[in-house]
């Protein structure tokens, strides 16, 4: 490991130093491939240095061990020291963990009543202003690509993207299927209901990410249906792109330019494809090596909203939080940290870094 370390550890002074070049500097296409390059190894280069003075003041502390007036305090500094050199070491397995190429990206987020009818549709709108909430948190941007609303306030179906630096890498989770227990408020006799949502989660993919053959694609145009003024009845902006080998079909409204509903359709139409071929693929992998939380099994129940308990409950990971109220209102990052450590702990098991 620690030969692997010297060696990013080189790459980035030497990324630093052209950084500096007159030649890299004038480029500024060169400039930021080569500043992007450097921050992306930049967390490992910092940790290896950062284990090497550590190393360095374990040895000194060793040598002073040999005199007797100070060998009390060095023996201090030396297990302080060796702890440190261990989460240190701790902290470089987990950086040198094959990262997901799709972490950076945006992330396209579908979400659909399952049972329950009408309180599905509204648990399905609260779980779409959750995630809302969270992504402007982060100051993430939200566009809805489509939504299918009922008369009472919730969603039958609702098709967002989150775009912002990271997105994927924190709702990567979210995938599964989400349960709620409540009394609803039509609900006379104070009985608890028990309601299901399902959540997809996928990173957004350009078209240069998977060819699809035109011929492949039947593309409708017809006018957009719901809130939205004057202006939605009036011309067929709205775009539905059947994929015809596989039957997936992808609709996208929420533009008023035909141009851009279709490139949003498309890009959607994309990130499924490509999910799709990565479950088939994720289907012949070993089970052991499968990661806990990061199956992204639509079937799985993941969490449990309890109202009258005020509780939240992540199944995969045993956590249960008393903070219904505030995870609704999109204070995610305890959960999410949470599944996050799981699934680098998971992946630790397996890795072959000594």
């Amino acid at each position: 490991m620690l030969e692997k370390l010297a060696e990013i550890e080189e790459k980035y002074e030497e990324l630093g130093r052209r950084l500096q070049d007159p030649e890299v500097y004038g480029d500024p296409a060169l400039y930021a491939r080569t500043a992007r390059e450097q921050k992306e190894i930049a967390p490992v280069a910092e940790a290896y240095r950062k284990l090497v003075k550590l190393r360095a003041d374990a040895s000194g502390a060793l040598e002073l061990m040999s005199d007797p007036e100070l060998r009390e305090m060095a023996q201090e500094e030396y297990e302080a020291a060796r702890a440190a050199i261990a989460a240190a070491e701790d902290a470089l397995r987990l950086l040198l963990l094959p990262r997901d190429p799709n972490d950076t990206k945006n992330v396209i987020i579908e979400i659909r009543g399952g049972a329950g009818g009408e309180e599905a549709a509204l648990f399905a709108h609260s779980l779409y202003r959750m995630y809302s909430m969270y992504a402007e948190s982060r100051r993430w941007n939200v566009d809805v690509a489509y939504m299918y609303a009922t008369e009472l306030g919730g969603v039958k179906e609702i098709s967002f993207i989150v775009e912002g630096d990271g997105a994927y890498s924190r709702f990567k989770f979210e995938s599964g299927v989400h349960r709620v227990q409540r009394v609803p408020d039509t609900e006379s006799s104070g009985r608890i209901h028990t309601s299901t949502v399902t959540v997809a989660v996928l990173p957004e993919m350009e078209e240069v990410d998977f060819e699809i053959n035109p011929a492949h694609l039947q593309i409708d145009t017809f006018r957009s249906s719901g809130a939205g003024g004057q202006h939605v009845n009036k011309t067929e902006s709205a775009i539905r792109i059947t994929h015809l080998p596989t039957g997936t079909v992808v609709e996208c409204q929420d533009e008023r330019s035909q141009h851009k509903n279709r490139e949003r359709a498309m890009k959607i139409l994309v990130s499924r494809l490509l999910d799709a071929e990565r479950v088939r693929q994720q289907a012949v992998y070993d089970a052991r090596r499968r990661s806990q939380v990061g199956t992204g099994d639509r079937s799985e129940r993941i969490r449990t909203y309890n109202y009258s308990q005020g509780r939240v409950t992540d199944h995969r990971i045993g956590l249960t939080l008393y903070k219904l109220e505030q995870v609704l209102n999109g204070d995610l990052d305890e959960i999410i940290d949470a599944l996050v450590m799981a699934d680098q702990a998971e992946k630790l098991k397996y890795s072959q870094v000594d």
